[in-house]
Formats: C-alpha cells, sequence, structure tokens
C-alpha cells in the first residue's frame, strides 16, 4: 500500500514537473516573437502628418566672399571682393518623403571685383577687355567691376526633421541661370603715384557697358546647416568674359544664407 502511494505521488511530482518544464519552454518560445514586434517601427505615414505651420516659399539672402579663378598676374585683385544676392523661393516637398524637397524661385546676384591697381576699361573699343596696370601713374584708390545678374535657382533639398524645417539640419544642391542686368566699374579718389588726392576721397567715377561680359550665367551651388543659416558655395561654369574677349575666368562664391530653407 505504501508502495502504490509512493508510486502515484511519484506520478503525480513527475506530471506537474513536466507541466511546469512545458510552459517555460512554452514562454520562452513566445518571448522572441514578442521582442521583434515590438522592436520593429512601423513607417511614418506622412499623409497624417500636418506640414501646415511649414512656410511654402520664403526670401533667401546671400553674402561672402568672391573671386575670380584662373586669373592671370596680370588681372590683379585686392581686398575683400565680394557678391550680395537676394531671392524670392518656393519649396515643394515630396508628398512620399518630406525629408527631400524642390526649391525653385528668382531674384538678383551681385558680384563686387575689388583691383589693385589696375584701370579696367569696360567702354574700351578694343577686341579685349584692357586690364592697365596703373603702378607708375595715376590710379584709383578703390577700384571695382560690379555685375548684377537676374538669376533663376533651383534647389534639391533634405531636411533632417521636415516637421520642423527650423530645427532641422539642412543639405541643398542645384544650380542658378541668369542673364546680366548690368555691368560697370567704379572708381573712387584718384591719386597720383604718390598716392596725393587730385580731387578728394570722395570723388567717385563710374562707367558702364556689358560688351565685355558674358551675358548667360550657370552657377552650380551646394548648402549645408542648420535652422535658418547655411554655408552656401557657388561655382560659375560659364566664364566671366565672353569667349575671345579675355583671359578664361570663373566665378567662385563662398559666403552665408539666410533663408527658411
Amino acid at each position: 500500500m505504501k508502495k502504490t502511494l509512493l508510486l502515484l505521488l511519484c506520478i503525480a511530482s513527475i506530471a506537474s514537473a513536466h507541466a511546469q518544464i512545458s510552459k517555460l519552454f512554452s514562454q520562452k518560445k513566445k518571448t522572441p516573437a514578442s521582442k521583434t514586434a515590438s522592436s520593429s517601427t512601423p513607417k511614418k505615414d506622412w499623409s497624417k502628418v500636418d506640414f501646415s505651420k511649414r512656410a511654402a516659399d520664403h526670401f533667401m539672402i546671400q553674402y561672402g566672399s568672391d573671386s575670380w579663378t584662373g586669373r592671370p598676374d596680370s588681372v590683379k585683385t585686392k581686398g575683400f571682393s565680394r557678391h550680395f544676392n537676394f531671392y524670392f523661393m518656393m519649396d515643394k516637398p515630396f508628398k512620399s518623403n518630406p525629408h527631400y524637397s524642390v526649391a525653385y524661385g528668382a531674384g538678383l546676384g551681385t558680384s563686387n571685383i575689388f583691383f589693385d591697381r589696375r584701370y579696367v576699361d569696360v567702354k574700351a573699343p578694343s577686341a579685349q577687355l584692357p586690364f592697365t596696370n596703373e603702378d607708375s601713374s595715376t590710379h584709383f584708390n578703390k577700384f571695382k567691376l560690379v555685375t548684377m545678374y537676374v538669376q533663376v535657382p533651383v534647389e534639391l533639398r533634405y531636411f533632417s526633421n521636415p516637421e520642423n524645417p527650423n530645427r532641422s539640419w539642412k543639405y541643398a544642391i542645384g544650380a542658378k541661370v541668369g542673364t546680366l542686368l548690368k555691368a560697370y566699374t567704379k572708381g573712387k579718389n584718384l591719386v597720383d603715384k604718390n598716392g596725393n588726392s587730385y580731387y578728394g576721397s570722395s570723388y567717385i567715377s563710374k562707367e558702364s557697358s556689358k560688351k565685355f561680359l558674358n551675358s548667360t550665367m550657370l552657377s552650380f551651388t551646394g548648402r549645408i546647416g542648420y535652422g535658418n543659416i547655411s554655408l552656401n558655395a557657388d561655382y560659375m561654369v560659364t566664364g566671366v568674359l565672353k569667349s575671345g574677349t579675355g583671359p578664361v575666368m570663373n566665378t567662385l562664391s563662398i559666403g552665408l544664407t539666410i533663408s527658411g530653407l
């Protein structure tokens, strides 16, 4: 009788242990699946995101340094040659992925190149633009060539945070095409070889002509920044001067951009 009770107790204990082990293994098998389900991030449905606070258009202002690449020694520059650009832009996010957008617009781009004792005669009757060396004669204390282009910029943009562009890293590549609106030189304070002024420091001389300047421009552009401020770099692939009117030179621009991007 005792043996029978002991046998039944052993069977009951084994059955209970088997049930506990089976339950434990069952939980272990379910755990990875549940973890996988919880760790997988569902794809964001951008159609349900409110972009009403994201501006569809904005102003873009650029300011910085300009230089002419390929410039020979005869075209001697000095000081802070610079650009100032102003555009009105439209920004169109991709519906499938608003991290990306296409922007286009129109505006005005200006470039000021300063020269060191060089007289640039934009009105000259010659076939080539003269860059006259004035080291041993009268010269302007300050002398620059100004070009103004009506421009159409186009950009492909990326936002790290498309829902709040003002708190986002931003990247943009693109191009600008334009047509020459005006070109002129401006000389200030005519002095002799010893630096003595002829007409006073306020004397200014302007000469305007588009004869030698390239009437069409094409630049490749790039920008990187955070919020409303970014660094920009532009390279004008079309020459500064018309073919055959002088050395082959291109404009490189590096500066700051302020915009809503």
